[in-house]
């Protein structure tokens, strides 16, 4: 199992914008480490026992994001684990906080075209459902996300394929280990 402690973490988080492909390069990291696997929107669905778009339809936006500061917090507070947060998550200060405290943040950076592409035909991201242009959406949550992505530990490029970027991270990682 790898040793948090020489880098003063508990766990990693992995973040970047919908689509970016936090839950697959999380799931694959955690196997690597040997570590536990934490998806907050999973989370939050077993916690509610409805899906995001549901919560998002029947309770609005603002009850998710308070719902989801409760869960990323809880799940920042665990030791030895991946942590595949909500692309939304990283606007909210307390959550913010708990990762700066508690976590090895690397960030999945994507092309936008390439997030376009990835998104077009998704049915699961509720602030894509609306009738408005996705392209714009996609857009405005970038310019508002990208400043508190950009202070992520470790920021690799997810526009290749996933091997690749888990190799760069293990590379990364294996840095803390001298």
């Amino acid at each position: 199992m790898y040793d948090l402690s020489k880098i003063k973490r508990k766990n990693i988080c992995i973040m970047g914008l919908m689509g970016s492909g936090k839950s697959v390069i999380g799931k694959d990291l955690s196997k690597y480490l040997n570590f536990e696997f934490y998806d907050s929107d999973k989370e939050i669905e077993l916690t509610t026992k409805k899906s995001i778009n549901e919560i998002f339809k029947e309770y609005g936006e603002l009850y998710f994001r308070n719902l989801e500061e409760k869960i990323c917090i809880k799940l920042l507070n665990k030791n030895n684990c991946v942590i595949s947060l909500g692309g939304g998550s990283i606007t909210n200060k307390e959550v913010r906080k708990s990762i700066k405290q508690n976590s090895y943040s690397i960030y999945l950076q994507v092309k936008f075209n390439n997030l376009v592409n990835r998104l077009k035909s998704s049915k699961k991201r509720p602030l894509l459902n609306k009738d408005e242009n996705k392209i714009e959406i996609l857009k405005n949550l970038f310019e508002d996300r990208h400043k508190f992505y950009e202070k992520a530990n470790f920021i690799v490029n997810n526009d290749t394929d996933k091997v690749n970027v888990l190799e760069k991270i293990k590379l990364e990682l294996s840095s803390y280990e001298k």
